[in-house]
């Protein structure tokens, strides 16, 4: 599975990317909102820092104007995902983009129908929002396994990216399914790390290090 980092925030995705976790970076106008910054100099920045596809949202809600932010967010750097909501127009953008060979993520999906129009539509990624799904009583869970099962029929080439990750359950539970990619706050990255044992562990090696004396190096 690959670990996107959830963030506009490139002091934070500069520590991450030093652990060799981080494969890639998804935005969206809130977060592109929090940084402060604008959105093409953070984006930039953001892109010097991973390899791997960093998402770029469009804001528009039209064909035409999303294809022209396209063209514009695009120019960036070579590892860009134009982002589009799952929408008609949002979908014809897909088409005509991943056409030209541009990576698309799709986001805002809450249903296995719309990822499979995702798909059928070219889509690099399909963005399911599972801690969303949580939230109104559904369990975002099912919404995994049900893309994971008609991508896995019908052998779309489409990678399912859970976003909406609100623990490290989340993660386990898609890992298990086989989803391709999670999307996750820094915190819930560094929340994968914690376990009482390992501190446990960690704490009583040192303790008894120190009853040694000894030092290294």
């Amino acid at each position: 599975m690959k670990f996107f980092a959830d963030t506009a925030d490139v002091d934070a995705i500069r520590d991450l990317a030093e652990t060799g976790l981080v494969d890639g970076v998804t935005t969206n106008p809130s977060l592109i909102h929090k940084s402060g910054r604008d959105i093409l100099e953070v984006t930039k920045e953001i892109c010097g820092i991973v390899d791997g596809p960093v998402s770029a949202e469009v804001v528009a809600t039209d064909h035409e104007t999303m294809m022209k932010e396209a063209e514009v967010l695009r120019k960036i750097a070579d590892n860009i995902a134009i982002k589009v909501p799952l929408t008609v127009d949002g979908l014809k953008t897909c088409k005509k983009l991943s056409g030209d060979g541009t990576m698309v993520n799709v986001t805002l999906c809450f249903s296995a129908n719309q990822a499979l129009l995702a798909g059928k539509a070219g889509a690099s990624f399909i963005s399911p929002f599972v801690g969303r799904h949580d939230d109104i009583g559904y369990d975002g869970m099912n919404l995994i396994s049900d893309i994971r099962m008609i991508y896995d029929n019908y052998d779309f080439p489409t990678e399912i990216l859970v976003a909406s990750v609100r623990h490290p359950i989340h993660i386990l539970e898609s890992a298990k399914m086989g989803a391709d990619v999670a999307t996750m706050p820094p915190n819930v990255i560094l929340q994968l790390f914690k376990h009482p044992l390992t501190e446990s562990g960690l704490s009583a090696f040192l303790a008894d290090w120190e009853k040694t004396g000894q030092t290294i190096g």
